[in-house]
């Protein structure tokens, strides 16, 4: 994949992510998602594939109220990286250049202090 072809589907997997994480403990549908990313339901049902395959606690329920959750905590515990670990992230994002959001750019900042400060 291209880092062209990269960047959209790192945002719009941002974007599922941030929007499953704001309506927790609420399901929501693969319609809504596509609808607020703007792509197709299989596009996002793909993402979703994707982003549970990398481990991301996404609950999928079945039927008629059925739809997506993110099993995860509101208030995250802070964690403890590695230089090494930091040093990769950094990487990962950096390689996105100018093709970041404004969350990732805070994020890549606050790991650039950690590793330098």
């Amino acid at each position: 994949m291209q880092l062209h072809q990269a960047v959209p589907l790192v945002e719009r997997q941002h974007a599922v992510i941030e929007e499953l994480r704001i309506s927790a403990p609420r399901v929501c549908t693969a319609l809504r998602l596509a609808e607020r990313t703007g792509v197709s339901v299989r596009t996002v049902e793909r993402d979703i594939d994707r982003l549970t395959a990398a481990g991301v606690p996404i609950v999928r329920r079945r039927g008629r109220y059925g739809g997506y959750q993110l099993d995860a905590r509101h208030d995250p515990k802070p964690i403890r990286l590695g230089a090494g670990e930091i040093a990769s992230i950094i990487a990962a994002l950096s390689s996105l250049g100018p093709y970041t959001t404004a969350t990732t750019d805070t994020a890549l900042a606050k790991l650039i202090a950690a590793l330098t400060d």
